[in-house]
C-alpha cells in the first residue's frame, strides 16, 4: 500500500513539473509602422490654418514644413499642439514664427490623442501681397506619426 501511495506522489509530482515546465514566454508585440501623412494648402493674408490628426498609441511625432511657395525663402508661422475637437482649438505647444521651407518639429506623443500642426501668416503673406509679388503662399506640411 506504501508503494501505492508513493507511486502515486510520485505521478502527481511529475505531472506538476511538467506543467511547470511548458513555455509560457510571449512573443514580443510588433510595432506597428507610424503613418505619413500629407497636408496642403493656401495661406492668405492674415490668416490661420489647422490640420489635425490622431494618434492611437504613443511614440515619436515628426511634424516637416515640406514645401513653401511661391518663394521658400520667405517665413510662415508653423506650431505643433493638441487640438480640441469640440472647441475646434489648436493649443500650441511649439512654435516657430519664422519657419522657412525644411523646418521641422520632432516630439514624443505620450499617448492616444488629437495634435495638430498650425500655420499662420508672420506678415510675410501680408507684405508679399502688398508688394504684389505673392497673393496667398502654398504649403505642403508631412506629418509622420504613430498609428
Amino acid at each position: 500500500m506504501l508503494r501505492r501511495m508513493a507511486s502515486g506522489i510520485l505521478i502527481c509530482a511529475m505531472a506538476a513539473l511538467t506543467g511547470a515546465c511548458e513555455d509560457s514566454t510571449t512573443g514580443l508585440t510588433p510595432t506597428p509602422p507610424p503613418i505619413t501623412e500629407v497636408f496642403e494648402g493656401t495661406l492668405n493674408p492674415v490668416s490661420t490654418t489647422v490640420h489635425s490628426f490622431i494618434t492611437l498609441v504613443g511614440g515619436p511625432v515628426q511634424v516637416t514644413l515640406t514645401t513653401v511657395g511661391p518663394d521658400a525663402a520667405k517665413t510662415i508661422g508653423f506650431s505643433l499642439g493638441t487640438f480640441n475637437a469640440t472647441l475646434n482649438i489648436c493649443s500650441v505647444v511649439f512654435d516657430n514664427p519664422a519657419a522657412v521651407q525644411g523646418a521641422e518639429f520632432k516630439a514624443t506623443a505620450q499617448t492616444t490623442g488629437i495634435y495638430c500642426a498650425r500655420l499662420y501668416d508672420n506678415g510675410s503673406v501680408r507684405d508679399a501681397a502688398a508688394d504684389g509679388s505673392a497673393s496667398s503662399f502654398n504649403y505642403t506640411v508631412t506629418v509622420v506619426h504613430p498609428q
